[in-house]
């Protein structure tokens, strides 16, 4: 994170936490010796386990199998029985809901936070299960998806506030791990369905110059190419079982880039992962798009699943056919004895729209989720098809670029 002017820091009050962001601080302070010292928090404490705490997770299970269940599977209803008086003895117990309660202390952390920091870059360092109620606060995700966030050790994730608590927030990218020599955040010990690589495809002279291209076929130029040569050697160490790739060139060609480390996989080609269809605004710029059709450019960025492109599709069109096509690779690659690895190439707009699946999310927040031009992306199926989907990852770029923040072209779909 050299390089990055923070405004602020805080951390958990947890001396993990506080021990971490000391030292980020100390090494920051190389490049700016007037970075404040951390201000550590009681509300950014690791989540509260009571009954649990010093067991490990195989122990756990085993005392408290109820309870050990609902917070793989129903983490909104877990619930622990607590005494009611440690020193009385009379066994009577009080419920306590430790994710209620943690999320509740996310939601007070933003809304005490954002106010005060408009405009500035803060670093926020804490805990695994407190960081996935910090993103899912920030999206208004109840704690019913908990688990279907990853946040590894010394993650990084990068979230873009356009307000307080309640505006709208572009998760830039989640769960970065290559600084730690980890391309990809592992898998978990149980997991047996399918991993999936999602990349979006390599620049086009379109996407440089912000010009809509929907499915105007247009190729790589030479950067799209550069990138997804280095796409191919961020994902050289991975095992690849199966390739899939929308029909359209750009992201065919990004696949094929990075297949050469993977000899031996046939790529797949599914008409499905198309890019949306922008019809009459296919080769213009937003200028020409203002003037032609007065209004509709800023409808698309305010309220996109309002829109429906002159001659082209709307988002609920999209939604359709990549989430029908998306299933259908994950289905094709479930139920194997050991997990798959398949990559998926296709485009911003698929891309988003599978995101959003994936966290039950509606067209209407398809602006949620950045997707940079050879840009990686992980999800898991820890049981195949039919199980919750696992968001590991998304939106890698740090294979690109020297920095954690995505630097690709802001063009247009």
């Amino acid at each position: 994170m050299l390089g990055i002017s923070f405004d602020a820091v805080y951390a958990s009050s947890l001396q993990r936490a506080s021990q971490t962001a000391a030292l980020v601080v100390e090494t920051l302070r190389s490049q700016t010796p007037n970075l404040p010292d951390p201000i550590c928090q009681d509300t950014l404490k690791e989540i509260s386990l009571p009954l649990w705490e010093g067991l490990s997770f195989e122990a756990a299970e085993t005392k408290y199998p109820t309870e050990y269940k609902a917070w793989r599977q129903q983490p909104e209803a877990f619930c622990m029985q607590l005494p009611k008086d440690q020193d009385s003895g009379d066994g009577e117990t009080e419920a306590f809901y430790p994710m209620r309660e943690l999320y509740q202390r996310a939601q007070e952390f933003w809304q005490a936070l954002l106010p005060n920091h408009a405009g500035q870059t803060i670093l926020v360092v804490a805990h695994s299960a407190i960081n996935r109620a910090l993103i899912s606060v920030a999206l208004d995700i109840g704690p019913e998806k908990h688990n279907q966030l990853d946040q590894a050790n010394c993650c990084i994730s990068v979230l873009n506030f356009s307000g307080t608590l309640g505006d709208k927030v572009q998760i830039e990218s989640m769960n970065l791990t290559s600084h730690m020599g980890q391309p990809l955040p592992p898998m978990r010990k149980t997991h047996r369905g399918p991993r999936m690589l999602l990349v979006r495809h390599g620049e086009t002279d379109w996407n440089r110059d912000k010009r809509f291209q929907g499915q105007r076929d247009i190729p790589l130029n030479d950067n799209g190419r550069a990138q997804g040569a280095k796409a191919a050697e961020f994902l050289k160490a991975i095992p690849i079982d199966a390739a899939v790739s929308s029909s359209m060139l750009r992201p065919k060609e990004t696949a094929e880039l990075i297949l050469q480390h993977h000899p031996g996989l046939d790529l797949r080609l599914e008409d499905g992962l198309r890019e949306i269809g922008h019809g009459e605004w296919e080769g213009m710029l937003e200028a020409d798009i203002e003037a032609g059709y007065p209004g509709l450019l800023q409808q698309w960025q305010d309220a996109p699943e309002t829109v429906q492109m002159p001659g082209g599709e709307n988002l609920q069109e999209v939604w359709q056919r990549a989430i029908a096509a998306w299933k259908a690779i994950v289905a094709a690659h479930s139920g194997s004895d050991t997990p798959k690895t398949v990559l998926v190439t296709a485009h911003d707009a698929v891309n988003k729209a599978i995101l959003c699946h994936v966290l039950g999310f509606e067209p209407n927040q398809f602006w949620t989720f950045k997707q940079g031009n050879g840009a990686v992306s992980v999800i898991d199926y820890p049981d195949g098809v039919g199980s919750p989907p696992v968001l590991k990852a998304m939106n890698i770029t740090t294979h690109l670029t020297a920095g954690i923040f995505d630097q690709t072209a802001a063009g247009a779909l």
